[in-house]
């Protein structure tokens, strides 16, 4: 698998670079049949691809930083009821997404599924992958569509003596993006004492905004007057098994860094393996419908995520369910990019700019003209049966151990 990887490196024109040769190494996923077989994407590459801002340079260092950093921004997509992962196939199951990236994922939707086709809102059909997360609601039978959608995705590179494993611990820890590999992370909609990861939270920004890092939209909206933009980011995992693309609540398979005891961050044993994680952050325009009084009073909803408000389900406190959904589609030889040039060398790549002086163009990415941003409810399917996602995790689990 290196020495194919290689080649794709060639073809890219990346050995030549100072530091690719060893990256080539260092980007193989650990076992080969893990993976999903390779789908190549339906259209020429090159013309999904332009100069890098206009004059082909290379982005900076992201030094001091120590990691290596792929960012670009998102138009929000679709919105509806389905949830590839949690309900496959089961098309009107989930409460309300809001979707960023490919414009055709739905119930259906796999990794096959979404390489074959489908443009994206995020610069282009290099990136076929899907986001989502619930949809923002705000209380008046509307839904708020983000202004923008930021994503970027980071990495140590493989110099790094992090990457480099000991004793039992695979040689190379630092691996790029396994083909196929989906997963859930924030608030836990499946096992109610679940814990909660991400680091979810709620911030404002804007020109008389108070910044910070908010627990939910209540406490976010005493500090965002109208004219600021309320955010909901949050952190993807960054550690991988190397066995599992998914697992029976679509969380064990992936993990975090922990804090050890000589001060750094290090992947449990269980996932030793170190991916580019990404952090996703969605910003919404705010206006006279979000309640700023600091009191959440459940009987007069304000704004709040679909997931807070469920039919049969007792509300809960706007954004404490904040959670969000991936189903990785990127190009291979785009992924390759990206990885042996922003991360590896360490350079801070914005704007889709894959750090070889060539830049994603952006088709239905980012842009604020003729986007309308408040839209109605739709209203669910009718043969819809809104579904606790707590008592369909023995059936999922279930389904993974048959």
């Amino acid at each position: 698998m290196a020495n194919a990887f290689r080649m794709t490196l060639a073809v890219c024109g990346i050995i030549g670079l100072a530091g690719a040769v060893y990256s080539a190494t260092a980007s193989v996923v650990p076992a080969g049949e893990v993976e999903l077989p390779s789908i190549a994407s339906d259209f020429d590459i090159a013309s999904e691809l332009w100069s890098a801002w206009g004059n082909g340079n290379i982005p900076p260092s992201a030094a001091p930083d120590v990691v290596g950093a792929f960012r670009f921004v998102c138009n929000p997509g679709q919105i509806s009821y389905d949830d590839p992962i949690v309900y496959p196939g089961q098309a009107g199951a989930s409460h309300l997404h809001q979707f960023f990236g490919n414009l055709e994922t739905n119930a259906d939707s796999t990794y096959a599924s979404l390489r074959k086709s489908g443009d994206s809102t995020c610069n282009n059909r290099l990136n076929r992958s899907a986001y989502w997360m619930p949809a923002m609601l705000n209380g008046r039978g509307k839904v708020v569509k983000p202004h923008r959608v930021a994503i970027y995705y980071k990495r140590l590179p493989s110099s790094s003596p992090s990457c480099i494993g000991k004793g039992k611990e695979p040689k190379m820890k630092c691996v790029a993006v396994p083909r196929g590999l989906r997963f859930i992370f924030g608030h836990d909609m499946l096992n109610k004492s679940g814990q909660k990861t991400g680091g979810g939270y709620f911030n404002c920004k804007g020109p008389t905004a108070t910044p910070g890092h908010y627990p939910d939209i209540v406490t976010a909206a005493q500090n965002c007057p109208a004219g600021n933009q309320l955010g909901a980011i949050i952190n993807a995992p960054n550690c991988w098994d190397g066995v599992n693309l998914d697992s029976s609540d679509h969380r064990k398979h992936v993990a975090y860094k922990k804090w050890g005891n000589n001060g750094k961050a290090h992947c449990p044993k269980s996932h030793p393996y170190i991916i580019p994680a990404f952090t996703m952050g969605a910003w919404y325009d705010t206006d006279e419908t979000l309640d700023r009084s600091g009191e959440w009073d459940p009987d007069n909803p304000s704004w709040h995520l679909s997931s807070d408000r469920m039919p049969g389900v007792k509300p809960l406190k706007p954004g404490t369910t904040f959670h969000a959904d991936w189903l990785g589609a990127w190009d291979d030889e785009v992924l390759a990019l990206w990885t042996a040039h922003c991360i590896e060398l360490m350079l801070n790549c914005s704007g889709g700019d894959l750090g070889n002086g060539k830049q994603m163009r952006t088709t239905h990415g980012y842009g604020e003209d003729n986007l309308e941003r408040i839209v109605d409810v739709p209203p669910p399917p009718r043969h819809q049966q809104h579904r606790n996602h707590a008592f369909d995790a023995a059936e999922d689990r279930e389904q993974y151990s048959s």
